[in-house]
């Protein structure tokens, strides 16, 4: 009985909390996107190979069987399915992208865009097919294919504090929830996101690109954490975290680093830490007991504010994505150099890059 008063009272504290921070009927269900991309009837139809039969491997595998003319030919046929189609030659895929946005999302390339729903991006910052390092970031909640520009500011915030040597990935991929409501503090748009990212980074791996730094903001590291066991990845940062459907490290079953940072003033501090069925994301990637490696982020201000220029925060994620670090102690102390906002320090110096 006892037991049962425990999870019904942290189950009425959770959403008083979220409620009260955010507005709790601010957040509007959503339908996760799934399946084949849009045009894989026709696809079909033509006699090619069902798209959801092939992982990304077996895309890689189809591809490098056609020759280059067919490859074109295909993109301009059927361009919704060869541009999000993971495993596919990433410049086929710009190509295919660059027929159905016509520009629209600035100078970035774009790698993925599907137009069900509230419709869903990939945009690229640098070359990944030839870059030595790449970083994905993933979002949380109110980034869609038209309302990008949050997740396009820390891609290019990133790259640019890290030289430009590092390709950047904005990758809007998933159905993100709407507010602070029902949908952000369950895991079921998080589940349906994780497949996704997983074979987004297996698609990547497909075309022979390096193993990349996933960035996982807010709801996004929810999206991660459920991930991270399939993951082909070297880091997982999370910053501004709700949780990762883990009680620690160990239990994401991941090979990858783990870091975790979150700013003091940010309001998800303010979210309990706890999971009751669905309801929660549970222990908090940033508290000692996670096991995660702690970044310093005391200078970033509030819940948006961890890829702000000059802060703390985003010269550990540059050094991070571009191999310059590998523990907390790295950063401080770096044998030869550390690359902080594109500038490199003098070999042992102490960086402002500090992590805890």
């Amino acid at each position: 009985m006892r037991r049962i008063s425990r999870t019904l009272i942290t189950a009425a504290l959770v959403t008083a909390v979220i409620g009260g921070t955010a507005g709790w009927a601010s957040g509007d269900s959503q339908e996760a996107v799934t399946g084949a991309p849009v045009g894989t009837a026709e696809w079909r139809a033509a006699g090619l190979p069902d798209p959801e039969r092939m992982d990304p491997a077996g895309v890689a595998r189809f591809f490098a069987g056609l020759s280059p003319a067919r490859q074109r030919e295909l993109a301009r046929a059927h361009p919704t399915v060869v541009g999000n189609l993971d495993g596919a030659p990433l410049e086929l895929r710009y190509e295919a992208n660059a027929r159905t946005t016509q520009g629209a999302f600035g100078g970035a390339r774009v790698l993925a865009h599907d137009t069900r729903g509230r419709g869903q991006v990939a945009l690229v910052y640098g070359d990944p097919a030839r870059a030595a390092h790449i970083a994905v970031i993933v979002p949380g909640s109110d980034i869609d294919a038209d309302h990008v520009r949050p997740l396009t500011d820390m891609a290019i915030s990133l790259r640019r504090a890290t030289g430009g040597d590092t390709a950047v990935v904005a990758w809007a991929g998933y159905t993100t929830p709407v507010g602070v409501g029902l949908d952000a503090a369950t895991g079921r748009l998080a589940e349906a996101g994780a497949d996704r990212l997983t074979r987004f980074v297996d698609g990547l791996a497909a075309v022979g690109a390096a193993e990349p730094s996933l960035f996982c903001h807010s709801y996004g590291s929810v999206v991660c954490g459920l991930a991270a066991h399939d993951l082909k990845a070297k880091d997982l940062v999370v910053f501004g975290s709700p949780g990762m459907r883990a009680g620690n490290v160990n239990e994401l079953g991941t090979s990858a680093r783990v870091w975790a940072a979150k700013d003091p003033t940010d309001w998800i501090d303010r979210i309990p830490n706890v999971e009751v069925g669905d309801l929660g994301h549970g222990a908090d990637p940033a508290g000692p007991a996670f096991g995660a490696r702690r970044i310093a982020a005391d200078d970033a201000a509030g819940h948006a504010g961890y890829f702000a220029p000059g802060t703390s925060s985003l010269r550990t994620f540059a050094a991070i994505a571009d191999g310059s670090v590998s523990t907390p102690d790295d950063v401080r102390t770096a044998e030869g150099s550390v690359r902080t906002d594109g500038i490199r320090t003098a070999a042992g110096a102490r960086t402002e890059g500090d992590v805890r």
